[in-house]
């Protein structure tokens, strides 16, 4: 297993505990911070993993599956904690992970059709955005921060809804092939 797929097992390996320190009181005040940093390593990790694999040709069908899943296991469980936590609205977080399936099934579809879908400039900016919000709502500054996190959750709802038209409009010829 070269090193950009074990850094999304890494990643993968990382979501329960990020839950576990987001949701218990085990370690008292700290776990938020502990959360905070797993949550941001894990996020380096989704950076780090595709810039290797492409600099250094190591691109691998395990990484092009486990990676988008990788990432997805990580916003979505984060975003379910902040529900728990009262920090997000429950329809905000199932827009945003319904997007989630939606966009899998569409490059599922494209997939047996033999249609690549790469990432768009949209759903590459939605992910900093959720990502950034997700920090933000974890920190929990307080007083201006508040503010930057309430801006945050709109704009990744915002990219969210625009990624998704985007890649539905630039993809449209999945849908009128064999399996649709």
């Amino acid at each position: 297993m070269n090193l950009p797929n074990k850094l999304t097992v890494l990643r993968v390996i990382m979501v329960p505990f990020f839950v576990f320190f987001m949701l218990t009181d085990v370690g008292g005040a700290a776990n938020k911070w502990i959360a905070l940093v797993l949550f941001c390593v894990a996020s380096l990790t989704d950076m780090l993993d595709g810039k290797i694999a492409r600099k250094y040709n190591l691109v691998t069908n395990f990484g092009k599956f486990m990676d988008p899943l990788a990432d997805k296991l990580l916003v979505c469980s984060a975003m379910i904690c902040m529900i728990e936590l009262g920090k997000l609205p429950a329809w905000i977080v199932i827009i945003i992970i319904a997007r989630e399936f939606i966009i899998s099934g569409f490059r599922l579809v494209a997939s047996d059709n033999g249609i690549v879908i790469a990432a768009s400039y949209w759903g590459k900016f939605k992910t900093v955005f959720q990502m950034a919000m997700i920090i933000m709502l974890i920190a929990d500054f307080g007083g201006v921060f508040d503010v930057i996190a309430e801006g945050l959750i709109w704009a990744a709802l915002a990219l969210t809804i625009i990624s998704l038209i985007d890649y539905i409009v630039k993809n449209k010829q999945v849908l009128t092939q064999g399996g649709m």
